[in-house]
Order: C-alpha cells, then structure tokens, then sequence
C-alpha cells in the first residue's frame, strides 16, 4: 500500500512532495513511500479485515513483489500448469509486481513500465515453462508499450 500517502489524491501530493519524488515512491521497485501513521484513519491495521494480519506501515514494489509471488507459485502457477485460464484482478501494483517477474524487468527498468486502470492485458505462457510468449492490451487504443518478452 502507498504508506502514509494513503488518502491523498495525487495532485496535492505532487504538490507537496514534487512529481518526481512522487513517481518514485509510486513506480520504483524498492523506495516505499513514508509509512503511514498509527493514528491515521486510513491505517489498514485499523480495518477489522485485517485483523489478527501484521500490515506493514507501507510498501514498494519489492516488498509487493515479496508477498505476491508465494500466492503466484502456490495457487496461479499450479492453474496456469494445468492448463487453466487465469483471470487475475488486483490493485496496480501487484499487477506490476507479476508482470516484473514475467517479463523479468530490470529492478531499474520498472519505474517505466505503466499499465493502464481497466484494460486487461492478455498474456500466453508457455505451458511448460509459465513464460511469456505473448502479451496484448485488450483495448488497444488505450494500451501502453509492454517489457519486451525475455528470450
């Protein structure tokens, strides 16, 4: 989650903090936002979903990818591996954090790589091998340029 930016509408925060120091903390891979605060009301700790969970007071996309690619290897690559369709939904960033691992991006490669809110990226793997041997944006009009497929 983006810390103790959690609340706060990208325009006052680019204003606060700076557009570039912003587009770090939102696309790099391992600089997190400030935690958020314990008396803030957008706490996550606070919500009685997570109760009993340890919720870390922020995260990059290095911890996201930390705590997203055990329910990969666990429940989605055994699906995928036998031959299921997946259908993935999920915030941003643990959607950039999968497609980091498929595509193998560079750690300093990741700050470039957008996806678009609402567009479904289409991925074919190898059933053998769970890499990718193509990918497309549903809605090409909207699509942005994908990491380049690892060899």
């Amino acid at each position: 989650h983006y810390g103790g930016l959690t609340g706060l509408d990208k325009t006052e925060t680019a204003a606060k903090h700076g557009e570039d120091q912003v587009k770090i903390w939102r696309r790099s891979y391992d600089v997190p936002p400030p935690p958020i605060d314990d008396s803030s009301e957008y706490n996550p700790a606070k919500d009685r979903r997570y109760k009993g969970i340890a919720v870390p007071p922020t995260e990059s996309l290095k911890t996201t990818l930390e705590r997203v690619l055990p329910y990969w290897n666990g429940a989605i690559a055994p699906k995928l591996a036998a031959g299921d369709n997946v259908l993935i939904a999920a915030h941003g960033n643990s959607l950039r954090a999968i497609v980091k691992h498929l595509f193998q991006v560079p750690d300093d490669a990741i700050v470039g790589v957008e996806m678009p809110t609402g567009n479904p990226l289409l991925i074919d793997l190898d059933a053998a091998t769970l890499k990718p041997k193509s990918a497309r944006y549903l809605d090409a009009a909207r699509a942005t340029a994908l990491p380049p497929i690892p060899a």
